[in-house]
């Protein structure tokens, strides 16, 4: 205790490693929710992470002695604290599954789940439900597609409702989980149920014979060897949140100062090309559907439609003015946006955010489209580095399913390779920015 009172920079070494190994268990994921992992998984995906994070110490380390001609003997010193990391790192998370396993086995945090089908594939996961305890699941009844298998019963579990009425049995029942165990040819009924279910607090399963249906929308788990597909009802940890929130703060900041010459050279440019105000207000649907004026540079005639009504831009509009064209090109009519980001409405990374004309035609035609909504908009996105301009009805489906990956993935890891490919995509004029 007096060393470290007396050597304040070995408290802060230490504050740091620490800080080091939280974003690398961070970014390999080590912190989600567990569901049915099992600890070979854990302490392989524990391996590599700290295989990786011992790896750049290693070069960091050697750096530092290259850049102050400090030779030194003892490298291999960093093998035995890898060692030890490994060893008492997963012999904690060994324990505490171990420990969490049991609470579960005694009834302490266990979830009531209900399986929608009754079929052969409902029956085969409930078995496996009901075989291994340690899932901390209860499969209270089966809800049916058809009302000819109400009141039939399967190992004692009985089919309470169809599918219509969902949402008063997960009311009714105190639901957690709902697993979707239905045939090929029911992927209506699927759509169905997960948007009945959207706006209640559970998490929903997929037996994956519909994954053609929900293609790269969703994460992927297993149940002791049967794969499923996860809609998770709980989108980001909230501690991840915050430190989104936080990284939002801190770097539209940084970009609005850095950028501030820029600034001022588009604001004369745009006021002497045409008349108008320089910056363009327009509303937006920002998160849980909540209306907001997102901010960008004019890059349009101020009267761009005042005769079409809203209308999706198209790459080679002739409403946009020639600097319009240069700033749209460069991406610099998005700069303006870190004001939305600051305030709140929007985010760095997230779906774009759309006029609440088009949430309306769009939510009607396309389902899963309003569970964009869930999340905070963003100034750039998965779908904006891997999509082209949205000029029909079918680039916004396509770009949907970039956009519902990206909310049934998001993570801090994800975020950053976005902002990443974003700055390839500016550099090299891809993508688009609506």
């Amino acid at each position: 205790m007096f060393v470290l009172l007396t050597e304040p920079v070995l408290l802060l070494t230490m504050a740091a490693v620490y800080i080091y190994w939280l974003l690398i268990f961070t970014f390999v994921g080590m912190y989600r929710v567990w569901f049915a992992s099992s600890r070979f998984d854990e302490m392989t995906t524990l391996f590599k992470a700290t295989f990786v994070g011992i790896f750049i110490l290693f070069f960091l380390i050697l750096y530092d002695d290259a850049t102050h001609n400090v030779v030194s003997t003892n490298r291999f010193l960093i093998l035995i604290y890898w060692t030890l990391l490994l060893t008492f790192v997963g012999t904690g998370r060994i324990v505490l599954r171990s420990i969490q396993r049991r609470l579960l086995f005694k009834g302490y945090g266990r979830k009531n789940a209900i399986i929608v089908g009754y079929n052969k594939k409902a029956f085969e996961m409930h078995n496996t439900i009901d075989t291994y305890k340690g899932l901390g699941l209860d499969v209270i009844a089966f809800v049916a597609v058809n009302n000819e298998n109400i009141g039939k019963i399967h190992n004692n579990i009985k089919v309470v409702d169809t599918v219509h009425n969902i949402k008063n049995v997960i009311e009714e029942n105190n639901v957690s989980e709902i697993i979707l165990a239905l045939e090929k040819h029911e992927g209506d009924i699927m759509l169905e149920v997960v948007a009945a279910c959207d706006s209640n607090n559970v998490s929903i399963k997929i037996i994956p014979d519909l994954y053609e249906i929900i293609s790269g929308q969703a994460r992927t788990s297993q149940l002791y060897g049967a794969p499923l597909i996860n809609i998770s009802s709980q989108l980001m940890p909230e501690w991840e949140k915050k430190i989104k929130r936080l990284m939002d703060i801190v770097i539209s900041i940084l970009i609005l100062i850095c950028s501030l010459p820029i600034i001022i050279v588009t604001s004369i440019a745009i006021k002497l090309e045409s008349q108008g105000p320089i910056f363009y207000h327009q509303e937006r649907s920002g998160l849980n559907g909540k209306i907001f004026k997102m901010i960008k540079f004019r890059s349009m005639r101020s009267d761009a439609e005042k005769l079409s009504g809203p209308v999706w831009s198209t790459k080679d509009d002739p409403r946009i003015t020639k600097v319009g064209k240069f700033i749209r090109k460069v991406r610099i009519d998005e700069i303006p946006q870190m004001l939305n980001v600051l305030s709140g409405s929007m985010s760095l990374v997230g779906p774009r955010p759309e006029r609440p004309f088009f949430v309306e035609k769009l939510s009607a035609e396309i389902p899963f489209y309003k569970r964009r909504l869930k999340v905070r908009p963003g100034v750039t996105g998965w779908a904006q580095v891997k999509h082209k301009y949205d000029e029909s009805v079918e680039d916004v489906k396509e770009k949907l399913r970039y956009d519902l990956f990206y909310i049934e993935n998001m993570s801090l890891s994800n975020d950053l390779k976005i902002l990443f490919r974003t700055v390839f995509v500016v550099i090299f004029g891809q993508g688009h920015f609506n």
